[in-house]
Formats: structure tokens, sequence, C-alpha cells
């Protein structure tokens, strides 16, 4: 590991808006944030601009950036701390632990900006949008509470309609390509690091909104399995 990224790692450890693996705060983020304000995460955040970004523009909401590498964390973390943004904060851990850290319905909306794609299909179980992660959403998401996947991969943006597709969830927006709509929210003004650098050169970033308010049966899973050896079946 670098010297620039042990110096970071370091760091987080002593700013009181970073946790790493954090344990007892299931139901305890009201008290964290000392307001009774709703609760946003930014899976998978990197850098954080999507946490500090909705940050600054609802000082009357919270937000929690997620996301292992401690070095991407620290840029978020530390411009938060700098602006005074006391309802941004961050936790160091891995997604599937997610569930350990809220309690049920204490979350109500998840960003998912510009995740890995995982693009082979072998790694589809990784997507963040793969039914296996769904379903621990599910679990801390309060009724009607939703999920926003902005991205510019063109497969993960048609599994996860897929996805929706599959398991009859409601999709409240679509977009193929927000900047050709007439209007955009100001959410999807945020511009990310990967945004920038367009990995997929697609240019066109997708986004995606929906309620995780089904059921998601595991019984299904294998019919999305199959779905992807089709290529037709996500194009």
């Amino acid at each position: 590991m670098g010297q620039k990224k042990l110096i970071r790692f370091e760091a987080i450890k002593g700013f009181e808006n970073v946790l790493e693996y954090p344990e007892n705060r299931q139901g305890t983020w009201k008290a964290f944030f000392k307001n009774e304000n709703p609760l946003t995460l930014e899976l998978a955040c990197g850098k954080g601009e999507y946490a500090v970004g909705l940050g600054r523009m609802y000082a009357n909401r919270n937000f929690i950036g997620i996301d292992i590498k401690g070095n991407r964390i620290w840029r978020g973390a530390k411009t938060a701390l700098d602006e005074g943004l006391s309802n941004v904060a961050f936790i160091r851990s891995h997604m599937d632990k997610i569930t350990n850290y809220f309690a049920p319905g204490e979350v109500s909306e998840i960003w998912i900006t510009f995740p890995d794609p995982q693009l082979r299909i072998s790694r589809a179980k990784k997507r963040l949008t793969h039914p296996k992660f769904l379903r621990l959403y599910q679990q801390i998401l309060a009724k009607d509470g939703l999920v926003h996947l902005k991205t510019d991969s063109p497969d993960l943006y048609h599994f996860t309609l897929l996805v929706i597709g599959l398991y009859g969830l409601e999709l409240v927006e679509n977009s193929a390509n927000i900047h050709q709509e007439a209007s955009i929210k100001p959410e999807l003004l945020i511009k990310t690091h990967y945004e920038g650098l367009d990995i997929a050169q697609s240019n066109r970033i997708h986004y995606l909104c929906f309620k995780l308010n089904k059921e998601l049966p595991t019984a299904i899973d294998e019919t999305l399995k199959q779905s992807l050896r089709e290529p037709s079946s996500i194009n």
C-alpha cells in the first residue's frame, strides 16, 4: 500500500464523521446526528461525492456514505468536516454487512452511484442491484423507501431493469440518458469522480429509481440467472 493511502487510512481513524465496522449502531442514528431527520445512504460511495453533495442540498436530511476503501472515504469525510456538514458521515465496511448497522425501516433512501458493474456474468451476484443485495436493502428501508441507481454502464442499467421486471418491483423513474431529458432534477447533477472518467465510454448516464415494496422470491433467482445467458434479454 502506498504511503499516501497509509496516511489517509490512519487519518480517518481520528475523524468524528467516520466509523469503521461500527458495533451496536442499529436504531441509533438519530442520536448520532442529534436530530429526527430522514436518513439516506450512498453505497459504494468512493470519494463520497453524492453523500457530500446531497448533504449540501438538504440540511434537513442525514446522509451516510459506505465503502470499504478508507483512502477514498477520506476525501469525502474531510470535505464534510471542512465545510461543517454535520449531516454527513461515513462507514467503512463491506456492503454485505449493511444490515448490521441499521434497524428495520431506519433508512429512507439508498443511492447507488457508479458502482463497479461487474460485467462478467459469473460475477452478477456482486452487482449492487442483484436480488442478493436488494434483499438486504429491503430489511433496512422504510415502507415505500426509494433506491436510486446512477450509472454509465448500459449493462448494469439493463440488468437492473430486468431485475425490476422479473420481481415485479415498482419503477418510479427511468432515464436511458439523463442529459437528454427536458429537465434534470438537482440531485442528478451531482458529478462523481467515476462519472467524469466515463469508464464505460457510453457517452450517456442512465438513471433508475424504484421501490422494494414486494417480496423477492429466491425461486425467481434461477430465472434471472438463465436470462443472463441470453444477451438479448438485457439489451
